[in-house]
């Protein structure tokens, strides 16, 4: 019996296809997070967001550069709201590092999910699965001139 048992659970592991799991990769505006009911209740407005390539006041002193890589339950949101949700914790999480390093912004920031850099002076690249939503975000922390 035991031999029966090994055997079908071999032959059934060498036939099985293995799952392939859902990657929509979409390309959003940052400018829709900020505008956000949720961004403008969590997000100091006196902290400041460039992606790399977009215009930016002058840079007084770069800090330190950090990755932020949050991920969001996606069951039961669109993809694109998910999106936005995990790139709204990435932002917080940025702001709130820049704040303990004394920057006033976050800078030259560009998505690097899985270490793979998308660079966008308007957008964020996301990676929507079919249970989880993630977005990795890399930026400078910066204090810049008022």
């Amino acid at each position: 019996m035991k031999t029966l048992l090994l055997a079908t659970a071999l032959a059934a592991s060498t036939f099985a296809a293995p799952a392939m799991a859902r990657d929509t990769v979409l390309h959003i505006p940052l400018a829709d997070v900020l505008s956000m009911p949720e961004a403008k209740d969590k997000l100091d407005p006196s902290m400041k967001f460039f992606l790399a390539g977009a215009p930016t006041p002058k840079i007084v002193k770069r800090l330190s550069t950090d990755v932020s890589n949050p991920k969001t339950n996606g069951v039961g949101k669109s993809d694109e709201f998910g999106c936005k949700w995990a790139a709204l914790s990435a932002l917080i999480s940025l702001q709130n590092s820049a704040k303990r390093e004394g920057g006033n912004a976050v800078v030259d920031i560009v998505s690097y999910y899985k270490k793979n850099e998308y660079r966008s002076a308007t957008d964020f690249e996301c990676h929507a699965g079919s249970i989880i939503i993630g977005v990795a975000l890399r930026g400078t922390y910066a204090q810049i001139a008022d």
